[in-house]
């Protein structure tokens, strides 16, 4: 059982940056490829970024692709969003999610645990 607790969210300004982190236990961290995905209000939960387990592939959402960096520290067993230029439609919850034994997937139903999010909000 793998247990992950993201942290970093807060309310920031339009152009900011932020940086997400996803603090894992319980499990081999090394093992798994790690996701990001967000909700916003209303909206449905939706993939950001992955990477696999030696942070040698990645992977984005368009509507972040060159803003946000994914990368993770498996000696701190944790995994990072790095988010620059923010915009107001960034606003939403963040959460990391872990997909064990396989690579990274753009759907959130193929990983296997959740952390229980963090906010993101962003004023215009």
């Amino acid at each position: 059982q793998v247990q992950l607790v993201e942290s970093g969210g807060r309310l920031v300004q339009a152009g900011d940056s932020l940086r997400l982190s996803c603090a894992a236990s319980g499990g081999t961290f090394s093992s798994y490829a790690m996701g990001w995905f967000r909700q916003a209000p209303g909206k449905e939960r939706e993939f950001v970024a992955a990477i696999n387990w030696n942070g040698g592939s990645t992977y984005y959402a368009d509507s972040v692709k060159g803003r946000f960096t994914i990368s993770r520290d498996n000696a701190k067993n944790t995994v990072y969003l790095q988010m620059n230029s923010l915009k107001p439609e960034d606003t939403a919850v963040y959460y990391c999610a872990a997909r064990g034994l396989s690579g990274w997937s753009v759907s959130a139903a193929r990983y296997d645990y959740w952390g229980q999010g963090t906010q993101v909000t962003v004023s215009s």
